[in-house]
C-alpha cells in the first residue's frame, strides 16, 4: 500500500517509469536504462557545477548536450515501442517527452531565457532519477510514512526559518532563517546565527525538540530498513532450503513407491514360479513308467 503512494507520487512528477502490470520486456528494459540514467544524473549535476564555476568548455558543453538528449530520447522511443499501454506511460512519465522536445531548443544553439529553464528543469530532474531508479530508496521512503513525514518536515523547516527571520532581529533575510532552521533541526548548531530575543529562543528550543524527534524516528526507520533486509535474506534462504527438502522428499517418496511396485512384481514372479504343476501333466511321467514296467 505505502509503495503505491510513493509510485503515484513519482507518476504525479512525470517520473513514475514503466508500470508493474507492463510486460515482462518491458520492464527488463526499463531495469536496463536505471544505470546509464544514474551516470547521466551525475553527469547533469558535474556539469551544472563546471558551468556555474565558469570552467566547461563550449564545445563539451554542446557534446554533453547532445548525449544528455539522446539518452533521454533513446529511453522515450525504446520504451514507447515496448510498452503495451503508450498513453498510460506518456502520462506517468511526461517529464521526459518534456526534457526531450524543450531540450531541441537547447541543441540548436538558442541561448534565451527558455533555454535556461530547460537546463534548470534538467537539473531538477536528477532528484527524481536517483529516485525513481533506486530500489532501497523506494522501499525505505515507502516504509511507515517516511517519504510523506520526511516532506512534512521539510515543509516545516521552511515555515521556521521564514518565522524566524520575522520575529528576531539577528536574521537578516529569509535565507538567514533556513540556514538557521536547518542546523537547529539537525542539532549541529554551528553558532554562526543564533536568536537574540525570548520569542526566537523559545522558538528555537521546540524547533530542537522537534528535530531530535525527527532524527530518531529516521534513526529507527533506517535500522528497521537494514534488519528487516537481512530477515529477508535469511527467509529467502529459508524458503530455498525448504523447497530443496520438499523435493527431495517428493524424489524420495516415488523411488519408495517404485520399489514397492518392484517388489509387488517380483513377489508376483516367484509366486508364480512355485505353483504346482498341472494334474494332467503330472500323471503322465507316472502312467509312462508303469507301462515300462510291465512284462
Amino acid at each position: 500500500m505505502e509503495y503505491q503512494k510513493h509510485a503515484a507520487f513519482m507518476r504525479l512528477f512525470g517520473l513514475g517509469g514503466v508500470d508493474e502490470s507492463e510486460n515482462e520486456r518491458a520492464l527488463r528494459w526499463g531495469r536496463r536504462f536505471e544505470g546509464p540514467m544514474v551516470i547521466a544524473a551525475v553527469w547533469i549535476l558535474v556539469e551544472w557545477y563546471l558551468q556555474s564555476k565558469n570552467l566547461s568548455n563550449p564545445y563539451a558543453s554542446f557534446a554533453s548536450d547532445w548525449l544528455i538528449w539522446l539518452l533521454f530520447a533513446s529511453e522515450l522511443a525504446l520504451m514507447l515501442s515496448l510498452v503495451d499501454d503508450r498513453l498510460r506511460y506518456l502520462k506517468q512519465n511526461w517529464m521526459s517527452p518534456l526534457i526531450v522536445l524543450g531540450g531541441l531548443p537547447v541543441l540548436w544553439g538558442v541561448n534565451t531565457f527558455y533555454a535556461g529553464i530547460i537546463r534548470s528543469l534538467r537539473l531538477a530532474l536528477t532528484i527524481g532519477v536517483f529516485l525513481r531508479v533506486s530500489k532501497d530508496t523506494r522501499d525505505l521512503l515507502s516504509r511507515h510514512n517516511l517519504g510523506i513525514t520526511l516532506f512534512i518536515c521539510f515543509i516545516i523547516l521552511v515555515i521556521s526559518g521564514l518565522l524566524i527571520s520575522g520575529i528576531d532581529p539577528a536574521f537578516e533575510s529569509p535565507m538567514d532563517g533556513l540556514w538557521w532552521a536547518w542546523v537547529t533541526v539537525t542539532t549541529v548548531g554551528y553558532g554562526d546565527l543564533v536568536p537574540e530575543t525570548t520569542e526566537g529562543r523559545i522558538f528555537g528550543s521546540l524547533l530542537i525538540l522537534m528535530g531530535l524527534g525527527m532524527f530518531s524516528m529516521l534513526t529507527a526507520s533506517f535500522s528497521v530498513f537494514f534488519i528487516e533486509q537481512d530477515e529477508r535474506e535469511i527467509t529467502e534462504k529459508e524458503e530455498e532450503n525448504i523447497l530443496r527438502i520438499e523435493q527431495l522428499e517428493n524424489r524420495l517418496e516415488r523411488i519408495e513407491n517404485q520399489l514397492d511396485k518392484a517388489l509387488e512384481v517380483l513377489n508376483k514372479l516367484d509366486c508364480t514360479s512355485r505353483t504346482p504343476q498341472d494334474p494332467v501333466n503330472a500323471a503322465a511321467p507316472h502312467s509312462a513308467k508303469k507301462e515300462d514296467e510291465a512284462p
